[in-house]
């Protein structure tokens, strides 16, 4: 079914290419609201895929607007969304 959340961290088309080309492997097609805040994604999940697309959005650095994180975890994620957001940037076509 297609589901939209709300992702952290998510600050420009960069970061959208990245969030795009790593859920599309798993997700397929992966849309990147930048217009709201926080920002959106909207893909086809299963209610079994959840915690693959909570795991994986936090590996990159963009973890879902829902989470609870710690201090630490949120400066972790923070670092990681800027890595993933320069990787977005020179890789974008």
């Amino acid at each position: 079914m297609k589901q939209t959340f709300k992702v952290r961290n998510v600050k420009c088309e960069g970061c959208a290419a990245t969030l795009r080309k790593e859920l599309s492997k798993e997700f397929g097609d992966v849309q990147v609201n930048l217009e709201t805040d926080p920002r959106e994604i909207t893909l086809e999940i299963e209610d079994e895929k959840m915690e693959t697309l909570k795991l994986k959005l936090r590996s990159l650095g963009y973890p879902l607007a829902t989470d609870e994180l710690s201090k630490l975890q949120s400066i972790g994620t923070a670092a990681k969304s800027f890595i993933s957001c320069a990787i977005g940037k020179i890789e974008k076509p």
